[in-house]
């Protein structure tokens, strides 16, 4: 079984920063990618941030130069520091990541957090 957990979220004025940080755990044999999805009320839920294994990464248009993913392999994590914060970056934000789980040989599986809860608003 493999979890991912999150932390991070919350409530920030515009202009603030917050940052996200998300764990995975269980049994790895090997993670590809790592990125952060949101989903907005109403809305579809969008790519905000993603980072594979070499650490090239690439951004959703509305949050490049305010948003930077990270990851470290040896602790199986990934963040997400959000600065520069506006109201339309409110948002539920699920951490997502590829594994290889069962089967160190096999095809990469999606997994995702349970989603944190980010609201900027004055």
């Amino acid at each position: 079984q493999v979890q991912l957990v999150e932390s991070g979220g919350g409530l920030v004025q515009p202009g603030g920063s917050l940052r996200l940080s998300c764990a995975a755990s269980g049994s790895i044999f090997s993670i590809n990618a790592m990125a952060w999805y949101r989903q907005a009320p109403g809305k579809q839920r969008e790519l905000v941030a993603r980072i594979i294994t070499g650490g090239r990464t690439n951004y959703a248009d509305s949050v490049k130069g305010r948003f930077t993913i990270s990851r470290d392999n040896a602790k199986n994590t990934v963040s997400l520091q959000m600065n520069g914060l506006k109201p339309e970056d409110t948002a539920v934000y699920y951490c997502n990541a590829e594994i290889r789980s069962t089967n160190p040989y096999g095809p990469y599986q999606w997994y995702w957090g349970q989603g944190t809860q980010v609201t900027v608003s004055s």
